[in-house]
């Protein structure tokens, strides 16, 4: 935990000899506390304290360490590496969402023992003070099996005022202290006494002991602090860590799509927390079915399409709140694309902001230029596309992880390739 959280101990306290772990877990410190009746410890006793402390620092339970159980020779793609490439608009050079200018992305990602598979995805519109300078933003819900923290108020008022931070079911409270301190802290924020924290979850209770609530404000500053552009890591990480897709390992998966000058040469990005099910397609291919692993497969309705999907949408162009809405909508076309009946148990929620200054709002900006409804369709086309292969990304670039109440495999992807090449598709995966 961060030095500001420890409790204060008393004066009269001689020593207190701090820990701080090794770079995986820059946030967390060790305390201990000798007691005043003890004002001289043997060098055994301290020697065994400090033998402790460094265990802890390199111990293989370590915060931040991966826990994928990284089958020997294991080799994780992306869709594009497949040559799946769903779509007709061409990606950002990143083919991420933070092909959008600005947008930043950070990760926390919590391995502890054999029971702790869990994280934080934090997503930034812009570097700034996001509160002072807000950006406009749209809300859809698709079924509403979930807790989608500050989804009210952008429905409301159309903007957000913070990061937006994805996790898992139970630690969406933790995941708004986190915003909360976050936004608070910002300079210029000193008299702010409302926050509007935005918090999306998927349930990761199967391989994560979700009950323990384990996530902590500070893991959630950890990942908004360390959100940057760039190339976003994807799979078993962050909010992705304990995540299950379609009966394999699911996770964190990104892409974009790029319009053409004639169109504005505008960019949409995506991010998902894929933590749901059905009945796999890729691309139009029923790679579900080939594998014999999907839903009703023995006409029973075991729960296993159940769970969550969490997109997140960004965009350069000029969109008001209202066709930004509308945006987010089309998202979840590409999770129907996908193969999700989106069943009775499932929270899937997809949220989209715009990055255009002419849009911003905030302390004396006036909003002067947005695109009219004549102008979307391609957006439209261009917010399917992303979401769909930032689906495919998550399931692909996941590893297989053993956890709280048994190990989820990632799904092959020699088999993927095989299933592709017999409906024709001219995929170049070879190991």
């Amino acid at each position: 935990m961060d030095s500001g959280r420890h409790r204060s101990a008393p004066a009269e306290w001689d020593y207190i000899v701090e820990f701080r772990l090794s770079p995986i877990q820059p946030k967390l410190n060790h305390m201990f506390l000798f007691p005043p009746t003890q004002k001289t410890w043997p060098r055994s006793a301290f020697l065994i304290v400090l033998f402790w402390g460094v265990w802890v620092c390199h111990a293989p339970a370590a915060h931040g360490q991966n826990a994928s159980e990284n089958v020997a020779g294991e080799e994780r793609a992306r869709a594009r590496d497949l040559g799946i490439e769903p779509g007709v608009l061409q990606t950002g050079p990143l083919n991420a969402i933070t092909d959008v200018d600005g947008v930043l992305v950070g990760h926390t990602t919590l391995i502890l023992g054999d029971s702790i598979r869990t994280g934080v995805t934090a997503i930034r519109a812009h570097a700034g003070n996001i509160y002072r300078s807000k950006v406009p933003a749209g809300f859809f819900q698709g079924n509403g099996y979930g807790k989608f923290a500050g989804s009210t108020q952008i429905i409301e008022l159309g903007e957000i005022e913070t990061p937006i931070v994805l996790t898992n079911t139970l630690s969406v409270p933790q995941g708004m202290e986190g915003v909360i301190s976050w936004t608070l802290a910002q300079e210029g924020n000193e008299n702010v006494r409302s926050v509007n924290a935005v918090v999306g979850e998927t349930n990761d209770g199967f391989l994560n002991d979700i009950r323990g609530r384990h996530v902590q404000a500070e893991h959630v500053l950890e990942a908004i602090s360390k959100a940057t552009s760039g190339p976003v890591e994807e799979g078993s990480i962050g909010a992705g860590t304990g995540t299950v897709s379609f009966g394999w390992k699911g996770g964190i998966g990104t892409s974009s799509r790029q319009l053409p000058a004639s169109f504005g040469s505008y960019t949409v990005g995506a991010l998902v927390q894929t933590n749901y099910g059905g009945i796999l397609q890729v691309d139009g291919v029923p790679v579900g079915e080939e594998l014999g692993q999907y839903y009703l497969k023995r006409e029973l309705d075991e729960g296993d399409a159940d769970g969550s999907v969490i997109i997140v949408l960004a965009t350069d162009a000029p969109l008001s709140d209202r066709n930004l809405s509308r945006l987010a909508a089309r998202a979840m076309l590409a999770v129907g694309k996908s193969g999700s009946p989106a069943t009775n148990g499932s929270g899937d929620y997809a949220v989209a902001f715009s990055t255009s200054l002419s849009v911003r709002r905030g302390e004396g900006a006036k909003p002067d230029v947005e695109l009219g409804n004549d102008a979307v369709s391609p957006l439209f086309q261009a917010a399917v596309e992303a979401t769909e292969e930032a689906i495919y990304n998550a399931l692909f670039k996941a590893q297989t992880v053993k956890g709280h109440r048994g190990t989820i495999k990632a799904i092959d992807l020699d088999e993927v390739a095989r299933v592709m090449r017999k409906y024709g598709r001219d995929v170049n995966f070879v190991r």
